[in-house]
């Protein structure tokens, strides 16, 4: 009997260090995720210059040096907001495109945008984390362009051109479409508090958002398909 369980006892003690590491990994990766939150909110709502780490160490109750612990200045922080935020997005935009599977370039651009759009909708910081580097001249703004932006540009205008090959889209410059569109999925976050104050209706509605898009979507993308 003895001979069985010993074997089980050295794997148990085996497994302890690397399900401890596991924890601690998971554990770090949480923090990591709270803290990015929370720079996300202080950024948008403040700006990069007067952000600081404490007032986001306070925003979730920590220590502040544990933040540059995980982010060595607020520089980097920001980058890494930059790159979480970022994330989400393509990784939600890419999610609606695989269960589109082949489709026409228009159909393919409504699922884009619309991805954008309900992106900004959950987090409306999102929007104006980028509106404060484009208040200003500022270098944060050209890393994001060229990080970011300019990636993602990329991608959208040749679906923009094919687009209006099929004849679906209006015959415009693509850039021109393009900010015309990144205008109509920021509308909800960016008039936010405005919109509350003005009406007796959330724009974190998910019914609200749902009615906000189809109407962009029959005025956009089924104008030409009406006619």
């Amino acid at each position: 009997m003895a001979s069985r369980t010993l074997p089980d006892a050295r794997t148990a003690r085996a497994r302890r260090p690397a399900e401890l590491k596991r924890i601690e990994q998971q554990r770090a990766q949480e923090t990591r995720s709270a803290i990015l939150h929370a720079a996300l909110t202080e950024f948008s709502s403040k700006g990069f210059e007067v952000a600081s780490i404490r007032s986001i160490a306070d925003r979730i109750g920590m220590q502040h040096p544990l933040i540059t612990y995980h982010f060595r200045s607020k520089e980097i922080l920001w980058q890494a907001v930059a790159d979480y935020v970022f994330e989400r997005v393509r990784q939600e935009r890419d999610a609606s495109l695989f269960s589109l599977g082949p489709a026409r370039a228009v159909d393919r651009l409504k699922l884009a945008y619309r991805a954008l759009f309900r992106f900004t909708v959950a987090f409306p910081e999102f929007h104006r984390f980028i509106l404060q580097e484009s208040l200003g001249s500022s270098s944060r703004l050209q890393w994001l362009a060229d990080a970011f932006l300019k990636p993602l540009i990329g991608w959208l205008l040749p679906q923009i051109r094919a687009a209006q090959q099929e004849q679906a889209l209006p015959n415009v410059e693509p850039i021109v479409f393009h900010y015309m569109l990144i205008s109509l999925t920021s509308t909800l976050s960016g008039f936010g508090p405005e919109f509350s104050a003005t009406s007796d209706r959330s724009p974190s509605d998910p019914a609200l958002a749902e009615e906000y898009w189809r109407t962009v979507e029959r005025l956009v993308f089924g104008a030409l398909a009406s006619r």
